[in-house]
């Protein structure tokens, strides 16, 4: 697929995620007047995209969405959940079109069904209850001249009088436009957001339509004096005439405007700059979109990924020049610590390049849990909250799915039905809430749902039924290993199989996939009020900073993140007959690294030393032979048979290509 394609397969996704969250604030609201202009403004994209990129068919398709928009926009059709049905079918037609022409690059669908079935909601419309509308002023369909249409034309004399603030009148140059109908509402909007829109020539509607000659004319009023500087800021564009409106911009003689307009042009055309817009004599300044300064710019996937493996090979190269160079001078030392800031600014800057928001994801959840609770009659308020929260685009590329079945499973399993909520003394109307939090390194990320909760009791039958545990192991198990449960394989507690879920898949998914980013994932529930799904996730992957340690001869990393203390070894005692070490009156349980891993203990450091981890990660100490530091590395996790060993999490490769393992202190 071409480039072009490409940007025109990304813009069009990000219409149909607008598209689809504007028509559900719509559906809860139909008054909403901003999200239907929104959603109207937004198919008439589609539509005018996709015929200019010869996609007929799938233009015909967004064209009939656009004329039932138009229908309830007019008040000739009441927004209602069954014509909203009819409108996200056309939407699911469009996203499909659109995933065609990513894979094939064309669209071979037949579309002609749901064209027909977006357009049958239309034959309820009476006969006079057309969706015609008239123009404003003038000949909508007239072409605009070049600079010729003075200000009164546009908007009466009076309006201009009347107006509080200043008046300019502005020519809107589009150039060779290839799709004028979408060019010119991306100009209107902005010139409506940014100035009060006086009036238009030809009118708005005219110039959505893209029924305009080179470009058209609007009348403004603001207090800003940097009118020039705003419009050129404009995206679509080609050139723009900005004229402040003086007295005489309404005198009988209008020729004078259109005089003192190419006066202007000619005088900063010779003194080779920009006239001011805001001269009180009513100059005029000619803008050259093509000057405006560009302040982002869309980084290739793959060049990023490029970007990012250069940047590892960069801080594998610094590890082992560090190692060689440890016996050598001074100076050799004080380069590599420049290296050491250089590397590491790079590294800051490639990792921020990465991060990409929450709400990249996020934008498709409203549709799935609106088609959710809808399938199963269920009124559901789903809010999210922190969705401007980065993490690195691998990690939210990698959580989408997890996502997708923690809320399918509040709505199949939290959430009652509303006649069920309404018995138990709560709105019938039942909330599930999707929130992002950054906290230090880590970003948490909860579905929470203010449903039945987990019934523990059905949880132990379940799971005696499925042989996961016995009956004895079940009557001893406190309420929260319980509610663990549901991360274990092929664990449902759905009798019946649906669409949604009772398949017992999904939910062990969830863990293995948090576990492999490095992450974590845990649930809480109070039985009548509701469950919370909490998963933690790092910022980043990939370059981490471990503490080597070693035992039987070998060396591990253990991530710092991790670490609270280190010290030598202490007095052992044994409880229960297990050996734990006792730091300030709290006890925790000892683990030896060379038991765990099988290797034979070689102290070099006394009887070793001990490192403490965080009681967040695992209140335990870990015993080793020696303590020798700590670095960044660049850490791959395992893959295949090695993925899922309980104490490894990944390796990493340090000096002359030495391989050292990096230790998962959670399941150790």
């Amino acid at each position: 697929m071409d480039d072009y394609l490409e940007a025109f397969v990304r813009e069009g996704e990000e219409h149909v995620t607008s598209l689809n969250n504007a028509l559900l604030e719509l559906e809860s609201d139909p008054g909403n007047e901003e999200a239907m202009d929104e959603i109207f403004r937004t198919a008439h994209t589609l539509k005018g995209n996709f015929g200019a990129m010869g996609f007929e068919d799938a233009s015909d398709l967004a064209h009939a969405v656009e004329d039932l928009l138009d229908e309830m926009r007019q008040g000739n059709l009441e927004v209602t959940s069954d014509r909203m049905d009819r409108i996200f079918e056309g939407i699911d037609g469009i996203e499909a079109c659109l995933d065609e022409i990513q894979a094939t690059g064309d669209v071979d669908r037949d579309v002609t069904g749901t064209i027909e079935s977006v357009r049958a909601v239309l034959d309820e419309v009476d006969e006079d209850g057309g969706s015609d509308t008239t123009t404003s002023s003038g000949d909508a369909g007239s072409p605009a001249g070049d600079g010729d249409v003075d200000a009164t034309r546009v908007v009466e004399a009076d309006t201009i009088d009347a107006a509080e603030d200043p008046v300019y009148h502005i020519h809107i140059d589009m150039g060779d436009s290839q799709m004028k109908g979408v060019d010119g509402m991306f100009v209107l909007e902005e010139a409506t957001e940014a100035f009060d829109l006086l009036g238009a020539e030809p009118s708005p509607d005219a110039i959505n339509d893209g029924e305009y000659g080179d470009g058209f004319e609007l009348v403004v009023a603001t207090p800003s004096d940097e009118v020039s500087d705003t419009v050129a800021a404009f995206p679509k564009l080609s050139d723009a005439t900005v004229t402040a409106v003086g007295d005489d911009e309404h005198a009988p003689d209008a020729d004078s405007g259109t005089e003192a307009d190419a006066s202007a042009d000619d005088d900063a055309d010779d003194a080779g700059t920009t006239a001011d817009s805001g001269n009180s004599s009513g100059g005029s300044s000619a803008i050259d979109n093509t000057d405006t300064e560009i302040q982002s710019v869309r980084v290739d996937v793959d060049q990023l990924d490029e970007l990012h493996g250069l940047v590892e090979q960069l801080v594998t190269t610094r590890i082992k020049l560090r190692r060689g160079m440890e016996e050598s001078d001074r100076e050799v030392l004080d380069e590599l610590d420049e290296l050491d800031k250089i590397t590491s600014s790079l590294q800051d800057t490639v990792m921020d390049m990465r991060l990409v928001p929450m709400k990249k994801i996020v934008g498709k959840f409203p549709r799935l849990v609106r088609d959710l609770a809808r399938e199963q009659d269920k009124d559901i308020d789903f809010v999210v909250e922190g969705d401007d929260v980065e993490l690195d685009r691998t990690i939210l590329t990698e959580i989408s799915d997890p996502l997708m079945h923690l809320l399918r499973n509040a709505v199949d399993h939290g959430i009652e039905k509303p006649a069920v909520r309404e018995d138990n003394g709560k709105d019938r109307e039942g909330t599930i809430t999707l929130s992002a939090e950054r906290d230090r390194d880590h970003v948490l990320i909860q579905v929470r749902d203010d449903g039945a909760g987990i019934d523990h009791d059905t949880m132990r039958e379940k799971a005696i039924e499925k042989g996961v545990k016995t009956r004895e192991e079940v009557q001893d198990m406190p309420d929260d290993d319980v509610e663990d449960l549901v991360f274990h394989p092929g664990f449902s507690t759905n009798d019946e199989v649906t669409d949604v879920s009772g398949r017992g898949v999904g939910m062990d998914v969830v863990r293995d996939t948090v576990t492999r980013l490095d992450g974590s994932v845990s649930v809480d529930s109070t039985p009548g009020e509701g469950t919370t799904f909490t998963m933690t996730l790092p910022v980043t992957v990939a370059i981490v900073k471990v503490l080597f340690v070693e035992s039987g001869g070998e060396e591990y990393g253990i991530p710092i993140k991790t670490v609270d203390e280190i010290s030598r070894m202490k007095s052992v005692k044994s409880v229960d007959g297990e050996e734990v070490i006792t730091y300030d009156e709290t006890v925790y349980p000892l683990v030896r690294l060379g038991d765990a891993l099988n290797v034979p203990d070689e102290t070099r450091n006394g009887d070793g030393m001990l490192v403490r981890i965080r009681d967040s990660e695992r209140q335990v100490a870990v015993h080793c032979d020696d303590v020798r530091g700590q670095e960044e590395v660049v850490v791959k996790p395992f893959e295949g048979i090695l993925s899922g060993i309980p104490g490894l999490s990944g390796a990493a490769v340090l000096g002359e290509g030495d391989v050292v393992t990096i230790l998962d202190v959670a399941t150790l």
